[in-house]
């Protein structure tokens, strides 16, 4: 365990808060096709603007930069082991949604994950 002191701790503070709104931000961009299971909705689309044209999982990469932030504050061990064991779980689900995708939309989804990067969001091109 180790301590930081109160100027890393609101950077931390601030990190959290921008991974949450990141998150939020692609949850309501999404709108009537997110889901917590894994499954497709009717009329379901590949959505490849806002935060879905900067990587394909915006969610999990908010909520990723938020626990990220989060065990580097705490600074402890059961910190670290919470954001691992995250992390694998978003792995798992990410190729689960990955899986069903690919199989739906075919070479479309197949051309998104070539230009589009899983979750380290690419900024250079913003598409509305």
């Amino acid at each position: 365990m180790y301590s930081v002191g109160p100027e890393v701790a609101w950077v931390c503070v601030v990190v959290v808060a921008i991974g949450l709104a990141y998150a939020a931000w692609a949850r309501v961009h999404i709108g009537r096709l997110w889901s917590s299971t894994v499954t497709l909705k009717a009329d379901h689309a590949v959505i490849r603007s806002g935060p879905y044209g900067q990587s394909r999982h915006p969610i999990y990469t908010g909520l990723l930069l938020a626990l990220i932030a989060t065990a580097g504050r705490l600074g402890t061990l059961g910190g670290l082991l919470s954001l691992v064991l995250f992390f694998a779980g978003f792995i798992v689900k990410m190729r689960q949604e990955e899986r069903l995708l690919v199989e739906h939309f075919g070479e479309t989804y197949r051309a998104y994950q070539r230009e589009v990067p899983p979750l380290i969001p690419r900024f250079r091109r913003w598409r509305r």
